[in-house]
């Protein structure tokens, strides 16, 4: 697309001056005075004046428009030029980095999980680089010291070291002595020891942003200050299953055409997707977020490292000579709450009392700061997602509609990494690494409520810094949003509720709850045996021995129809099953991309000639909706519609189900194969009943009309007695799924991993006719496989009563070489032995065959610093099953092994 322009009298596609850090007209401080926190001489600093005027022409459109030339949008710009897409015009309301990135701590931080400590290293690297380029970026490669008080933090450091160790990350842990001598000015007797991470840095936020912009307007990116987007149109899209695509875009200045938007607002990104036709939901809402800079003090050396104080909610850093102290406090104040003002840095102002603990315990930690003077409080506000991470990717709402916002406290950290990624995205449509932690469709609407996100605010700052137990660490706040109608009876009956996509879901029921108790609460977390280890094994029991019940009304249904037949085809297009079953058949199958990976991981229901309806996980339900609309065109007159309000979802689960809930219907429930049948329950029409469970256990799942939940529910609990029915949660589940080796999606199964590595292949019919990854997994089926899903068994060195538990994550060696990471763990109860699951390579990179897994193969599993012996198999475990129709012994299923090397 050619850049054509329209000639206005206001400042636009302004080129800048590289040589200086500050550009534009005005600028205010945080207090609303006219200077710089670049600490330079630049006419900023010295009130020189500067022309808003310019004869440079509004462009009439452009390939790519970014809104946002804060530090994020500046680095997708810069990006975007450096490859070559060099038609990009960045947007701004005021002017570069007037916004939020001038501010925050300017600490670059790798020391974190995975997914983000990938794209954190490459913004360090990039930094680096700039900088030996001869960019003066105020960047230092310091180290940091990450501190643990307690035995827990310990813990929690240490679980952390051993997975980034292996993985490349330089690190290691330090005692209290030894920390002293990496930084002689900490008070260190009360520490248990910390994390030495050397790679750590800081960088001048500001510098950064600026250069940034300074780069791709040299690449050939067009900036337009004093610019406000004020609409994102689409084209007409006569089909309204079909996503519209983003077209022009209405500013104060002129309507722009373009390809593609990206949003790349910072606080104002919400306002700017609401503002979009139609609306985009971007929920993220800024939160006041504090600093205090000492005077310049000549111990603030650049050399001392970063000092993160987790327990103290506090880190402290030196940056030109003077000491920065910060923090993610536990109850964080939301910001503009009644909407950003324009002059949003006059209605600012610090709050010495909320942030007292922060500067004592700084002060603590860092004594010599009690002798110190302080400069004024800085509130720096930041956005901060509902759940503490990016916002990325291209919306759902929108085609060709991408968002970069949520930088959680530090825009600089994600920011190069972010950019890069993004641009990644618009030039070829899709990443080969996984992004699902920050996928902006891991939201629905309730998410961008603006009181929910307030309210969610105020805690998720906090947890920054906090110990996040794995699965025991719920939020306190913005709950009970969406309920099944069984939550309250559920409640009466101990349930302790976790949530999901806004959704209560009972994790386990406390067996010392009565019903007159106040409602039951998740007891402290640990990262030994849980203190509800109990209430698991008898739900565990109840599932292999009698009945269970659990509510999984939080899966999202989706019911897919067509006018005729085409939505065989359509679904025979996007599954790699065999999808044509006949009517009442269901049938479990995976969604592939163009590589192979999982889009989704589904269940399918075959309703009548024309129409499926679909369960899949909690977690899909505004993503697979996208997947599915993306793919439907305007001769395929399919519908795709979410139904997972109308209805809700209850497994029956163990070898006395059939015979319990038989008393309650007339039907035959004897379904052979996987088949489903829409049958009576008591008083209840309508429910539609499969003979598959999620749990590996011999069960019926029953879909119900939201409106006989409750009837049914209570029912079934009643004639259940007998059997000794039980309620079941979320928890018991995964111990069951765990260790029967059935994989979950977001943990084993996401868009970089395909059916052949989990062992579904047996599940993939590579003799239908063409259907998306069915090339990219015929080359794999032939050419083996480069990862594998292994189940691990600890073996009895193991004291699952003593040591700490394995949660995920941790290291896998081979060997005594690293081989790979587990993704989901249980205590497998019939077993008697902790289960791992985990994704295991070859250790020089080539095939991993079953060969490589089971002969001559050592297995251990670092926890904590601790490695445990494993024994690794590519089969689920032979363990008794007790069936509907008696006792058998457990025969595994062919898992669809490949053994070509």
């Amino acid at each position: 697309m050619l850049r054509q322009y329209a000639i206005t009298g206001v400042a636009a596609g302004r080129r800048i001056l590289p040589e200086h850090k500050v550009w534009g007209s005005s600028f205010y401080s945080l207090y609303g005075t006219t200077s710089c926190l670049c600490n330079k001489e630049c006419r900023f600093r010295t009130n020189l004046p500067y022309s808003t005027k310019s004869s440079t022409p509004f462009p009439l459109q452009s390939q790519v428009v970014i809104c946002g030339a804060g530090l994020v949008g500046n680095s997708i710009a810069y990006h975007l030029t450096r490859e070559g897409w060099t038609d990009v015009v960045v947007l701004d309301q005021n002017e570069i980095g007037s916004g939020t990135s001038h501010t925050g701590s300017g600490v670059l931080g790798v020391f974190k999980p995975s997914a983000e400590r990938q794209i954190v290293t490459y913004s360090v690297n990039l930094i680096k680089r700039l900088q030996d380029e001869g960019h003066d970026l105020g960047f230092k490669q310091c180290g940091s010291l990450n501190l643990a008080q307690t035995r827990e933090r310990t813990i929690a450091l240490k679980r952390r070291l051993a997975y980034s160790k292996p993985s490349g990350l330089e690190c290691e842990w330090l005692d209290r002595h030894e920390i002293k001598r990496r930084h002689p000015l900490l008070h260190t007797a009360d520490l248990e020891g910390g994390v030495w991470v050397p790679g750590d840095a800081v960088a001048d936020p500001y510098a950064v942003c600026t250069t940034f912009a300074s780069l791709a307007q040299s690449q050939g990116a067009l900036y337009v200050e004093h610019c406000t987007v004020e609409r994102i149109m689409t084209d007409e899209v006569p089909h309204s299953q079909i996503i519209p695509r983003v077209t022009h875009i209405v500013t104060s200045q002129g309507t722009i055409h373009c390809e593609y938007f990206v949003n790349a607002s910072g606080m104002w990104a919400r306002s700017v997707g609401e503002n979009s036709s139609p609306k985009v939901r971007i929920p993220a809402f800024p939160a006041e977020h504090f600093f205090l800079r000492t005077i310049p003090v000549t111990e603030a050396q650049d050399g001392l490292p970063v000092v993160r104080d987790y327990d103290s909610h506090t880190f402290c850093l030196a940056r030109n000579q003077q000491f920065v102290v910060g923090g993610f406090e536990r109850h964080a104040k939301p910001a503009f709450e009644n909407g950003i003002p324009q002059k949003w840095r006059e209605a600012l102002k610090g709050d010495d009392e909320h942030f007292r603990p922060i500067r004592e315990a700084g002060e603590h930690r860092l004594p010599l700061l009690k002798d110190v003077e302080y400069q004024a409080l800085i509130n720096a506000p930041d956005n901060f997602s509902p759940d503490g991470k990016w916002i990325l990717g291209e919306t759902p709402e929108i085609d060709n509609y991408f968002v970069a916002v949520g930088m959680n406290g530090n825009n600089l950290q994600g920011g190069g990494g972010v950019g890069q990624a993004i641009a990644e995205w618009i030039m070829y449509g899709s990443l080969a690494t996984e992004m699902l932690p920050f996928d902006v469709r891991r939201f629905i609407d309730l998410h961008n409520n603006r009181r929910y996100l307030k309210e969610r605010t105020r805690e998720v700052v906090g947890r920054h810094y906090e110990i996040l137990y794995p699965g025991q660490c719920e939020y306190r706040l913005a709950r009970k949003l969406r309920c099944s109608p069984v939550y309250s009876e559920q409640e009466a009956q101990g349930a302790v509720f976790g949530t999901r996509m806004g959704f209560e879901r009972p994790l386990y029921f406390d067996i010392t709850h009565s019903r007159t108790d106040p409602p039951a609460q998740m007891s402290g977390g640990s990262f030994k045996k849980p203190v509800f280890f109990d209430c698991i094994r008898e739900e565990y029991q109840a599932c292999r021995e009698g009945v269970g019940i659990i509510d999984l009304s939080s899966f999202t249904k989706i019911k897919i129809t067509s006018a005729g037949n085409q939505v065989v085809e359509y679904m025979q297009k996007l599954c790699s099953n065999d999808v044509n079953m006949p009517v009442g058949g269901v049938i479990h199958t995976g969604m592939q991309n163009e590589r192979g990976g999982f889009e989704n991981d589904c269940l399918l229901v075959r309703k009548t000639d024309n129409s499926y309806l679909m369960l899949a996980p909690t977690t899909q339900q505004t993503r697979v909706m996208d997947w599915l609309r993306r793919h439907i065109t305007a001769e395929a007159c399919v519908s795709v519609t979410d139904i997972s309000s109308m209805y809700s979802v209850l497994g029956i689960v163990g070898p006395k189900s059939r015979e319990m809930l038989s008393l309650m219907c007339n039907n035959d429930l004897v379904l052979h194969g996987h088949m489903a049948k829409d049958i009576n329950i008591a008083y209840a029409s309508g429910v539609t009943v499969l003979s598959f469970i999620h749990m590996g256990e011999p069960g019926y799942t029953l879909i119900i009309p939201a409106e006989y939940t409750l009837h049914i529910y209570n029912q079934l609990m009643k004639i259940g007695h007998d059997y000794g029915i039980r309620n079941v949660g979320m928890l018991t589940m995964r111990a069951l799924r765990v260790e029967k080796f059935i994989p979950f999606w977001a943990e084993e199964l996401d868009s970089t991993t395909t059916p052949y590595e989990v062992g579904r292949g047996y599940k993939v019919k590579l003799n239908k006719e063409y259907f998306i990854g069915k090339f990219a997994l015929m080359r794999q089926s032939s050419q083996g496989l480069k990862k594998r899903l292994v189940h691990l068994t600890l073996d009895d060195s193991f004291d699952p009563d003593e040591d700490v538990w394995p949660w995920g994550g941790e290291p896998i060696f081979r060997n005594n070489l690293y081989v790979g990471n587990t993704t989901s763990t249980a205590f497998g109860f019939t077993l008697n032995k902790m289960v791992c699951l985990g994704f295991v390579r070859h250790h020089e990179q080539q095939n991993v065959t079953p060969e490589y897994i089971l002969q001559n193969a050592s297995f251990e599993i670092d926890i904590a610093g601790r490695r445990v012996a494993a024994h690794a198999s590519l089969q689920p475990p032979k363990m008794p099953v007790v069936r509907m129709d008696g006792f058998a012994s457990y025969r595994p299923k062919s898992r669809g092994i490949i053994t070509q090397k």
